[in-house]
C-alpha cells in the first residue's frame, strides 16, 4: 500500500520486497560468522524456484506451481551464489510424475542451480512410501554430481516406522553410518592426526586408546572420532562409509571378543567443527 502511494509500480515493490529478505539473510550469515563461525546456517525453501514460463531468459524449472522469487520474495539461488547460506534444502516434496511439479525435473534444476554448494533434497515420507517411490528418488539424487544427501520429513514418521519406512531406511537406503560431508568453504584444513592410538587390557575390558587433542575454544581442532575397521588382507579405504564402526566425541572404543582367532586393521581419524577429516592413524588388532 506504501509503495504504491508513493508511485511505486508492483515490479519496484517486489525488488523492495526481495531486497529486505536479501539483507536479513546476509546479515544473518554475518551474525553468526562474527560469533561462533563454525555454526552453519542453511534454510529449506520451497521447492520451485521459479517456473520456465515466468523468467525471460528461460532459466526457471518446467514446472507450474508457487514460485519462491515471486510469490514468496526469496531469491534462494542468490543467496547460495553469493555464499549467505552454508547449504540449501529445498522442499521436493510432489511425486515422480506430478504434473505441476515432477520430482525428477526439479532434482535436475536445483543440481544446476546450487553453484556447487552444499545441497540436500528435502523428501516428504508418506506421499513418497505410499506411492512408492522412495528408493527411486534416493537412488536419482545420489546419481546427481552435487547433491549432498536427503532429509526426511516428517521426523516422527521415522520414530514410528510408519509404512515400514525406517526398516527400509536401515536395511536398504542407509544401510551403513556415513559422516556429513566437510564445509571447506568455512574452513579448508584438517586437524591434526589421531596421536597414541594404543590397544589396552583391563581385567574386564579391551579397548582402543588414544590422546584427546580438543580445544573447545578452537573449531579447527578435533571435535569428534571416527573409528573404521578393516578384515586382515583387506585395503584400507576411508571413502567406503560400510567400515566406520563408530563417530564418537569418547578418545576410546571398546573392542568386541571373537574368541582371539580373527585379525583387523582398526583406523581412527579426528574431525574438526566443519566436519574435516584427518590424516588416518592405524592398528592391527586381534579379536
Amino acid at each position: 500500500m506504501y509503495a504504491a502511494k508513493q508511485g511505486f509500480s508492483a515490479a519496484q515493490r517486489d525488488d523492495w520486497r526481495r531486497n529486505n529478505v536479501n539483507l536479513l539473510i546476509q546479515e544473518i550469515k554475518y551474525a553468526i560468522a562474527a560469533t561462533k563461525p563454525w555454526v552453519r546456517f542453511g534454510v529449506s525453501p520451497f521447492g520451485i524456484y521459479r517456473n520456465k514460463k515466468s523468467t525471460p531468459d528461460g532459466s526457471g524449472s518446467e514446472t507450474n506451481g508457487l514460485q519462491n522469487y515471486d510469490d514468496l520474495y526469496a531469491d534462494v539461488k542468490l543467496w547460495a551464489e553469493k555464499g549467505w547460506i552454508d547449504y540449501n534444502m529445498p522442499q521436493l516434496y510432489w511425486e515422480i510424475g506430478h504434473r505441476a511439479a515432477d520430482y525428477t525435473t526439479l532434482l535436475y534444476w536445483w543440481n544446476a542451480n546450487n553453484f556447487q554448494k552444499q545441497l540436500y533434497i528435502g523428501q516428504d515420507l508418506k506421499r513418497s512410501m505410499d506411492k512408492n517411490e522412495l528408493p527411486t528418488k534416493i537412488r536419482q539424487s545420489r546419481e546427481m554430481s552435487f547433491v549432498n544427501g536427503n532429509c526426511y520429513w516428517y521426523g516422527y514418521l521415522i520414530l514410528d516406522n510408519a509404512d515400514g519406512v525406517t526398516t527400509m531406511l536401515k536395511t536398504d537406503i542407509h544401510r551403513a553410518k556415513a559422516l556429513l560431508p566437510a564445509y571447506t568453504h568455512m574452513f579448508e584444513g584438517k586437524p591434526k592426526k589421531v596421536r597414541n592410538l594404543k590397544e589396552v587390557y583391563t581385567e574386564d575390558m579391551h579397548f582402543l586408546m588414544w590422546d584427546r587433542a580438543n580445544d573447545p575454544n578452537s573449531p579447527e581442532s578435533a571435535q569428534k572420532y571416527v573409528i573404521y575397521r578393516f578384515r586382515q588382507g583387506e585395503a584400507v579405504n576411508i571413502e567406503n562409509a560400510e567400515n566406520i564402526l563408530k563417530i564418537t566425541p569418547d578418545n576410546f572404543f571398546v573392542l568386541p571378543y571373537e574368541g582371539g582367532r580373527n585379525q583387523y586393521i582398526y583406523v581412527v581419524t579426528a574431525l574438526d567443527a566443519f566436519n574435516n577429516e584427518s590424516k588416518v592413524n592405524k592398528i592391527k588388532i586381534k579379536l
